[in-house]
């Protein structure tokens, strides 16, 4: 990262999550013992359709807008970015890697050809590998094993989670942070980053389903034994609710978004029948008066919905069972009141909201699960910093282009 302002030995990482409904920035500062946030900007994402760009120019004005704010409360200039990715395009899988050692101490070589071997798998032409997770090492017949580096065997396996995206969605996410005159030094699953903020290594050693609920996609990731098992995108958001108000009470989107988040509720049970909102219309009309009770009925059934749906994937991908610690759920949709009372009815598990964690000092408005994503991604920058660089070319035919993602992971990977 080009050097930047810093006071005594913390190194500047900024996270950005390129949302559906936002685009948030977070610069922290990181010292050996802890991590600072010192900026957060936000901008309304304009641009995006369920996590992928689907206009160039918008998408690039928000991110230049949420990463000057961001510069601005630190007082800093940025360059550099660890983003984050999301959509239904996202796809994530198992894959084991054999190699044999020949009855000797394994080297880091050894890990990292077993490593490989896992990942040679047959790809779409459009998809792309974004990370390549190790889930547990066997040497021989002894299972389990996080760390083989020094162990003696004549056989080495592993297990990885793979993770892939469309190669042309990658490439206009970076594209867009090009253009807003920033380099991409890593990108990463939002679910992943989330939990590298809302999680806890005893819940991700018990078993636990971490559901970052954002305003295009819901995205799940399951965790037990210290590493990730399972990942799941679902193209449902917060929007889909946004949605459904704005048809079902005849008021603009933006007008339902904030009904939504004054007064939804996941219960329509817990509401109180004699309270009434006012809801704007469209065009010369006056406001409406409108039972609160309504906006329950629409809005539950949906939320029921998604979270069936992903309940459903939870046990077809036969993890269930290990979430002994439960579901925790972040994004801006985990404010809706009494959606904690609706989950943990229909997953039959504790469930709790998830918050940023672990951080020494930081602006009062980061302490939210909205937030969870940006936060996440510069702890996750901080952990595992690439030092390297990647930026699409700018006078190259699209062929060209897709020979540079395929680059691109190559050489981060």
């Amino acid at each position: 990262m080009k050097e930047m302002e810093k006071k005594q030995r913390g190194e500047l990482i900024v996270g950005l999550d390129v949302g559906t409904t936002k685009i948030c920035a977070v610069i922290g500062e990181a010292f050996e013992d802890r991590i600072e946030i010192i900026g957060i900007g936000t901008h309304p994402s304009i641009g995006l359709k369920k996590g992928v760009v689907v206009n160039i120019e918008s998408t690039v004005h928000s991110i230049r807008m949420a990463v000057e704010q961001a510069e601005e409360m630190a007082g800093c200039e940025i360059n550099t970015v660890c983003v984050g990715i999301a959509g239904s395009h996202i796809k994530g899988f198992n894959s084991p890697g054999i190699v044999g050692i020949k009855n000797r101490e394994i080297r880091q070589d050894d890990i990292n050809r077993v490593i490989d071997a896992a990942r040679a798998v047959n790809l779409s032409q459009n998809q792309q590998i974004i990370h390549v997770l190790p889930q547990e090492f066997m040497v021989d017949d002894h299972t389990g094993i996080q760390d083989p580096l020094g162990m003696t065997g004549v056989r080495l396996v592993t297990n990885v989670h793979i993770v892939t995206g469309d190669t042309t969605s990658i490439h206009n996410l970076v594209m867009c942070c090009n253009r807003a005159g920033l380099e991409v030094a890593d990108i990463v699953l939002e679910s992943l980053a989330s939990a590298n903020a809302v999680l806890s290594r005893e819940e991700m050693d018990l078993g636990v389903g971490l559901l970052d609920i954002g305003g295009g996609t819901s995205d799940l990731a399951i965790f037990s034994g210290g590493t990730i098992k399972h990942t799941y995108e679902l193209g449902l958001g917060g929007n889909n609710l946004t949605n459904d108000l704005s048809v079902g009470l005849r008021t603009p989107f933006q007008e339902a978004e904030r009904l939504k988040n004054l007064y939804g509720s996941a219960l329509t049970s817990m509401i109180d029948g004699d309270n009434t909102i006012e809801v704007p219309t469209v065009g010369d009309r006056k406001p409406r008066k409108v039972k609160q009770r309504i906006m329950g009925e629409i809005l539950e059934p949906r939320i029921e919905e998604m979270l069936i749906i992903l309940n459903q994937e939870m046990i077809d991908s036969t993890y269930k069972d290990r979430l002994n610690a439960g579901i925790v759920i972040c994004g801006g949709t985990a404010l809706l009141e009494h959606i904690v009372d609706l989950a943990e009815q229909i997953f039959d598990l504790p469930v709790r909201i998830g918050y940023p964690r672990d951080i020494h000092e930081a602006p009062e408005s980061i302490n939210s699960p909205q937030n969870a994503t940006g936060v996440g991604l510069v702890f996750y920058a901080s952990r595992h910093a690439s030092g390297k660089k990647w930026r699409v070319p700018g006078k190259k035919a699209i062929g060209g282009v897709v020979g540079w993602v395929k680059g691109w992971f190559s050489n981060n990977l």
